[in-house]
C-alpha cells in the first residue's frame, strides 16, 4: 500500500490511503505493439477515502489512462478493493469512464467481468451498499461488469453509455446507432441508470446514494395536489370509488414526498412507479410509491417494467437490511399486449415473491385506488393500512360488471357487493388499521409500525382470512 497522492482534479473530499500501487502487467499474450503501462498509468486506481466524515472504498476507472480499458490489474484492484471494503465494513464508491476489455490482453481481460462481479456480490452479500457514477464514456465489459451491478447508478449530462460503442455498433450492424440511443438520457429513461448528476456534484450524490450523508428530498412533478384530499366522505360505496379516483386526489408519489425526509431514486422504466432510499422520521426505509397520474401504458397503470423496478427495489432493502414502504393507489396494472408481452403477469408474480421473501418489515398504505392483483403485488406486508377514503377490491367494478352481468352500467350495484371501503376490509382482517387523511396522524402510524412490525404476518393475514372464510 502507499499513500501517494492521486492526480485528479475531482478527488473526494479526502484520500487515506492508496491501494496497491505496486502492481504491473507482464503482458500475457505477448501481444505485438503493446507497451505495459507504468502502475501509476493503469486505467483503475483504488483507495481508501473519506465522505461526510465517514469512511468508504473508492474505485476509480478513468478513460483518460489506458481508455479506462480493464485488464489483469485492474480487475486485481478492483477485486482487492472490494474485498477490502467487505472487511473494513464500508461502501463502495465508483467512478468510471471506459472503453470496455483491454484487448491487448485477451481473454485475461475478458475473465476481469465475472471476477469483479464476483467480488462485488461478496460485498453486497455483506449488507454493504454501493454507487457509481458514470462519465464519458462508459461502454463494454467495465459496464457490463462490476459497474451495472452498483446498488445505485448516476451519469453525468449527455455521457455515452452502453455494452457496445457506437462504432462497435457501426462495424456490427452497418449503421450507427441513433444520437437518442447510446445516451446518459436514454439510459435514465429505460431504467438503467437512476439520476443524471453532473460531474461537479457526483461527490455529494455518492456519499447520499450509500448513505453516509442526506440526501435532498423528493421533488414533485408541477401541478401535484398540494394536500390531502379534504372533500366530504360518502357512505355509499361506488360513490366513495369515484371520490378515491378524483383528480384532485393525491397519489402515492405525493404522500411519499409529505412522509420522507430524504430521496435518492431507484428508477425503472415506468414512471407509474417510482421508488427510493429515503428516510422517514430520520429512519433510512426503502419506499414504492405508485403514481396514478404518470405512467409508460396510461396513467396510473403499471406496466412489467414497473414490477421489475418493485423487485430491484425490495431485494436491496432486503441485502442492506433497511424496512420497505409502499404506497398502493391504481385501478389495476395495464394489460395490453406491448404489456402481456413484456411478461405483466410473470413480474407481478415476481413481486409477490420478492416481498413474500423480505427478511425485514415492511408497511403498505392504501392511499387511493386498489385495484386488483397490479394493487395486490404491492400490499402482500406486513401491515397493510388504508386511509379512510381509500378502496380495495379484487376487481374494477365497471369490469367486473362487464363480466358477471355482460353491463358495466351494473358497476354500482356490483361495487356494494365488493365490500371495498376500508371499514369492510377492517372487519374481514385483511388490512390493520384505518387512518385519517392527515399527514401527522399517518406519519405516526407508519413510523410506529415500521418500528414495531413484526416479520412475517405479511404471510400469515392471508392464512388467517382465508381460514375465516372456510367451513369444514
Amino acid at each position: 500500500m502507499t499513500t501517494e497522492p492521486l492526480a485528479r482534479a475531482d478527488l473526494p473530499a479526502e484520500v487515506v490511503e492508496v491501494w496497491d500501487g505496486g502492481l504491473r502487467s507482464t503482458d500475457p499474450l505477448d501481444f505485438p505493439g503493446y507497451e505495459v503501462p507504468d502502475p501509476t498509468a493503469e486505467s483503475v486506481r483504488t483507495a481508501l477515502v473519506e465522505l461526510g466524515g465517514r469512511r468508504a472504498v473508492w474505485i476509480d476507472c478513468d478513460f483518460r489512462r489506458m481508455g479506462g480499458t480493464m485488464g489483469g490489474v485492474a480487475g486485481e484492484r478492483i477485486v482487492r478493493a472490494f474485498d477490502r471494503a467487505v472487511r473494513l465494513g464500508v461502501p463502495v464508491v465508483e467512478t468510471v469512464s471506459t472503453g470496455g476489455a483491454r484487448l491487448q490482453e485477451g481473454m485475461v481481460s475478458l475473465l476481469q467481468m465475472p471476477r469483479t462481479v464476483a467480488a462485488a456480490g461478496r460485498h453486497a452479500a455483506a449488507g454493504l451498499r454501493s454507487a457509481a457514477h458514470l462519465r464519458s464514456p462508459t461502454t463494454g465489459g467495465v459496464f457490463a461488469s462490476f459497474v451495472s451491478v452498483a446498488d445505485v447508478r448516476a451519469a453525468e449530462p449527455e455521457a455515452t453509455i452502453g455494452f457496445g460503442g457506437p462504432r462497435v455498433v457501426a462495424e456490427v450492424t452497418g449503421a450507427y446507432p441513433p444520437a437518442t440511443s447510446h445516451t446518459a438520457e436514454s439510459a435514465v429513461r429505460h431504467g438503467l441508470v437512476d439520476a443524471i448528476v453532473a460531474r461537479d456534484d457526483c461527490w455529494s450524490w455518492l456519499a447520499a446514494a450509500v448513505g453516509l450523508t442526506e440526501a435532498p428530498p423528493l421533488a414533485l412533478p408541477p401541478g401535484r395536489p398540494p394536500l390531502p384530499d379534504t372533500t366530504p366522505p360518502v357512505h355509499s360505496p361506488y360513490p366513495h370509488l369515484r371520490r378515491a379516483r378524483g383528480r384532485n386526489r393525491p397519489s402515492g408519489l405525493e404522500w411519499a414526498a409529505w412522509l420522507t425526509g430524504s430521496w435518492t431514486e431507484i428508477r425503472g422504466s415506468d414512471p407509474a412507479l417510482r421508488a427510493g432510499i429515503a428516510t422517514v422520521d430520520e429512519r433510512p426505509v426503502v419506499v414504492l410509491a405508485m403514481d396514478r397520474f404518470a405512467g409508460t401504458f396510461r396513467p396510473g397503470a403499471p406496466g412489467p417494467g414497473a414490477y421489475r423496478l418493485a423487485q430491484r427495489a425490495v431485494r436491496l432493502a432486503g441485502r442492506i437490511g433497511l424496512p420497505v414502504l409502499t404506497f398502493v393507489d391504481t385501478p389495476g396494472a395495464d394489460p395490453r399486449p406491448a404489456s402481456e408481452a413484456g411478461g405483466l403477469a410473470g413480474e407481478i408474480a415476481g413481486t409477490l415473491v420478492s416481498l413474500a421473501e423480505l427478511p425485514t418489515p415492511s408497511v403498505c398504505l392504501v392511499v387511493g385506488e386498489g385495484g386488483s392483483g397490479g394493487a395486490m403485488a404491492l400490499a402482500h406486508t406486513d401491515e397493510l393500512l388504508m386511509l379512510n377514503g381509500a378502496a380495495f377490491s379484487v376487481i374494477g367494478p365497471e369490469a367486473g360488471a362487464a363480466i358477471l352481468y355482460r353491463d358495466a352500467g351494473q358497476a354500482p350495484r356490483l361495487a356494494r357487493s365488493l365490500r371495498m371501503k376500508p371499514t369492510d376490509l377492517l372487519r374481514l382482517g385483511i388490512v390493520d388499521r384505518v387512518l385519517p387523511e392527515h399527514v401527522a396522524a399517518v406519519r405516526s402510524a407508519i413510523v410506529q409500525s415500521l418500528s414495531h412490525g413484526r416479520v412475517g404476518t405479511r404471510n400469515s393475514r392471508p392464512d388467517t382470512v382465508t381460514a375465516a372464510a372456510l367451513t369444514g
